[in-house]
Order: structure tokens, then C-alpha cells, then sequence
């Protein structure tokens, strides 16, 4: 009897190696190796191969009916609506990525009985059973109608099966991590299962016309667990972020066949589910108290604009080697604006621990924060503070001068509607008169800065 062959299998990159080493030569992970059985392969299914096939009959590409001809399904939630480009298309396989506990399920139940209510829907989960599933649903007021289903199962030719039936017009799949084929002998969640399990899911949701949503894990690094492929398999990639203990949750998507990556949906958790945020500026504000080290940022989530509160706090170290702490604003960056400051205007730094907190936990990865964050630590550092009618935001350069900021009259709009009277922004910007230009940051601190 033949020995059984195996190989072992990166589960970070997919590569393999027929022996076991430490590291991945691939992608440079430790440990992260899994030894899986494979099927013998001789010469002569390449020779098939080679040989098989049949010949393939193209369209002219004016002959195609349109996606825009096809109706979409409303989710019950138009910002998320607006976030997927208009709607849950028929026959498109969408990603939801997130942190655990963040409300992932959670907003999956709510659009499933949205949907529901006018379509047969199947929430398909591998890791909760149907009493479980049952009591979010009541809490969330999701059980009431005939047309939402719920199968627990681990088995992705099942559900794929299912799909292919044409019974469901929208499935849920919690999570695509628990799946596994029949054919292939590795753990769920390694790189071979996830690859192919979402291969059946995918052609089946072709076929039917289906629309599918899987439920994705991430690392702790925040990236979707599993190999790279799975994110260029399905249209639509939305990733959840926000912070699972409190605070505004925000839906954004990173990968759109079907519409635009600038748009994001922003939600507040409360007793029956995830709620859309009609107004987050003035819930951002409105505990503001204008001191030292407080700075109001307009900024863009997205493509809507928002204004939120910067805070600064610079204290003396009391170590030889100063502190940099930053919540919701990447560190990398906070330390070149403190480099900036020091050099461009003077500000000794380098005895002073500086902390930057984005109120409300949101993430910023908005380039005009800089001038705001700037700002922020040079009123903590001096004791000083801007005048209550004062918004700020402008990319700050190496050479401490203020760069142009996309959408201005967006965030100057916003500004006015909340009872704003001035804009420290750009002087490249300015087409208005709410706008008081600056072109470097010396002068912002000079002119704005009170005490």
C-alpha cells in the first residue's frame, strides 16, 4: 500500500513546502506551518489538461445587459445602502470584516429582517446553534416574520447546495472560518478550506443569483484571517471598525465591483441593535469643554464630512525618555508633527510626555489632521487655547508649511451648520471668507493661540 503524501501549508500566504521548517521563506511568519494531506498527481492529469476543454462562444460586449437594469435590495439601512453602492445586488458576494463583539451578527440580523420582509432570506451560522441565534433575534425584534430562515451547519457543499436552490434570495454565512469541504481533509479555518470553501460558495451564488454574505474573523493585527485571495474573490469588502466597549462603530468598504470605497456608514450600539448616527458632530461636541489642548476637527469619514474633538496633554517626563501615546491617530505620525514642531517653531518637546486622544473612537486617517493635532499639542505645551468659534484641520509638511485639504467646502459646510464663525485652514484653499488662511504653522500658532 502506498505511503499517504502530505505537505505542509503556510496559513498566512497559502505557500507549501514538503517538509516542516520554523519560518515561511515566503512571507517571513513563524510557526505558522500546518501539515495537510494531499492527493497523488501523476503526468497524466496534465496531459488532460493540455488536451481537454471545449471552445467558448464570446459576446459583443454591447449585447451584454447592464448591472443597472438589475434591482437591488434595499438593507432596511440607507446609510449602509449608500455604503454598498445603492443597495444588495443579486448574485454579488459581499465580505464583513471586524473585531469580535463589535456587532457583526448583530447588524447581519437586522438587515436579514429588513430584507425578509419582502424576500425569503437563510442565516446560515457555524458557530452559534438556533437558540442562541433565537435570542438575539428577540432582543432585536428580528423573529416576527415567515421569510427568515436559520440552518446551523459547518458544511460548505451543504449550504452551497442549498444556494443553488433558488429558494433564498439573500444568505448569511457566519462566518466563512467554520466552513469546511468534505474533500479536503485539513482543520477549518486553514488556507485550503477557506480558499475552496468560498470557491463552492461563490459559483453557487453565480449560479442561483443569490446575493451572499460572509461573516470574515480578523487577525490581531486587524487583517482578515486567511490567505489574500479571499478578499479578491468576493465583490464587496466592508470592514467594520470602531470600538466593541463603546463609542461610535463604523462600516466602510475597502473593495466595491459595484459602487464607490468612499463612503461609510456610521452606528451607535443600543438595546435593539445597531442605530444609524443621523448627527455625529453634534453628538461628538457635546460634551466639549473648551480648555487647553482642545482643538475641533473637520475632517471626512468617508465622504461625509465630520467635525470631532482633538485632545492633547503634555506633561514633564519624569524618565530620561519622553512618552507618545496616541488614541484613534497614527503614532508614526504624531511623532513627525512633534519633529515638526520642535524645529519649525521653536517648542522644546523632548522633556515632555505628549498624549493624543480622537474623542469618541473614531480612527483618523485623514492627512488634514495634522494641523489640528499640531495645534492640540502646542496649546497643551503652552497653556493656552483657541477661541470657542474655531475649527481647524490642513496637512502640515516637513518644512512646517500648511498643504490643501480635499473637500473644503464640504467641512466648512458642516462647520457653519453647527454655529462655527472661523475655519483655520489652507491659504491655497481659501474661498471663503469663514476661512482664515495660514501657510505655515508658526503663523497658525502665533495668530491662534490665546491666552
Amino acid at each position: 500500500m502506498a505511503k499517504a503524501r502530505s505537505q505542509f501549508i503556510c496559513q498566512n500566504c497559502g505557500a507549501s513546502y514538503p517538509k516542516w521548517t520554523g519560518k515561511c521563506d515566503n512571507c517571513g511568519e513563524w510557526n505558522s506551518l500546518v501539515e495537510q494531506a494531499t492527493k497523488s498527481s501523476g503526468s497524466s492529469a496534465v496531459a488532460r489538461g493540455a488536451h481537454s476543454g471545449k471552445l467558448l462562444t464570446p459576446q459583443a460586449m454591447r449585447s451584454i445587459s447592464s448591472e443597472d437594469s438589475i434591482k437591488r435590495m434595499s438593507s432596511g439601512i440607507n446609510d449602509l445602502d449608500i455604503v454598498l453602492g445603492g443597495g444588495v445586488l443579486p448574485g454579488g458576494v459581499m465580505l464583513l470584516a471586524g473585531q469580535p463583539g463589535i456587532g457583526k451578527s448583530t447588524l447581519l440580523l437586522q438587515v436579514a429582517s429588513n430584507i425578509a420582509a419582502s424576500s425569503p432570506v437563510l442565516y446560515a451560522s457555524g458557530e452559534e446553534s438556533a437558540s442562541q441565534v433565537k435570542l438575539r433575534a428577540t432582543r432585536l425584534g428580528a423573529e416576527s416574520g415567515d421569510d427568515l430562515h436559520f440552518v446551523a451547519s459547518t458544511s460548505a457543499d451543504d449550504i452551497a447546495a442549498t444556494i443553488r436552490s433558488g429558494k433564498y434570495k439573500l444568505v448569511i454565512i457566519d462566518s466563512i472560518q467554520t466552513l469546511s469541504l468534505d474533500e479536503i481533509t485539513s482543520a477549518p479555518g486553514t488556507v485550503s478550506q477557506i480558499t475552496n470553501s468560498s470557491n463552492v460558495i461563490i459559483r453557487a451564488a453565480k449560479e442561483s443569483g443569490a446575493a451572499v454574505i460572509l461573516v470574515g474573523h480578523v487577525t490581531k493585527e486587524g487583517s482578515i484571517a486567511g490567505p489574500k485571495v479571499l478578499e479578491h474573490l468576493v465583490d464587496v469588502v466592508l470592514q467594520f471598525e470602531g470600538d466593541r466597549y463603546g463609542g461610535f462603530k463604523v462600516v466602510r468598504a475597502v473593495k466595491n465591483r459595484f459602487g464607490s470605497t468612499s463612503e461609510a456608514a456610521i452606528f451607535e450600539m443600543g438595546e435593539k441593535g445597531l442605530q444609524v448616527v443621523e448627527n455625529p458632530s453634534a453628538a461628538l461636541l457635546a460634551e466639549r469643554q473648551n480648555a487647553d489642548g482642545s482643538v475641533v476637527l473637520a475632517t471626512l469619514e468617508g465622504a461625509r464630512p465630520i467635525l470631532v474633538e482633538i485632545q492633547a496633554l503634555v506633561n514633564p517626563t519624569n524618565f530620561g525618555y519622553p512618552k507618545r501615546t496616541a488614541s484613534g491617530f497614527d503614532l508614526n505620525r504624531l511623532n513627525l508633527l512633534i519633529a515638526v514642531l520642535e524645529r519649525r517653531t521653536k517648542l522644546n518637546l523632548s522633556d515632555k510626555d505628549v498624549y493624543i486622544n480622537v474623542v469618541g473612537g473614531l480612527k483618523l486617517s485623514d492627512p488634514a489632521a495634522d494641523l489640528a493635532v499640531a495645534m492640540a499639542i502646542a496649546s497643551a505645551a503652552a497653556g493656552r487655547r483657541l477661541d470657542d468659534g474655531l475649527v481647524v484641520f490642513g496637512e502640515v509638511g516637513l518644512g512646517g508649511e500648511v498643504r490643501s485639504a480635499l473637500s473644503t467646502d464640504r467641512r466648512v459646510a458642516e462647520a457653519k451648520k453647527l454655529g462655527f464663525t472661523k475655519a483655520i485652514a489652507p491659504a491655497t484653499g481659501k474661498t471663503d471668507s469663514f476661512i482664515k488662511g495660514v501657510r505655515d504653522l508658526r503663523q497658525a500658532l502665533i495668530d491662534y493661540l490665546k491666552d
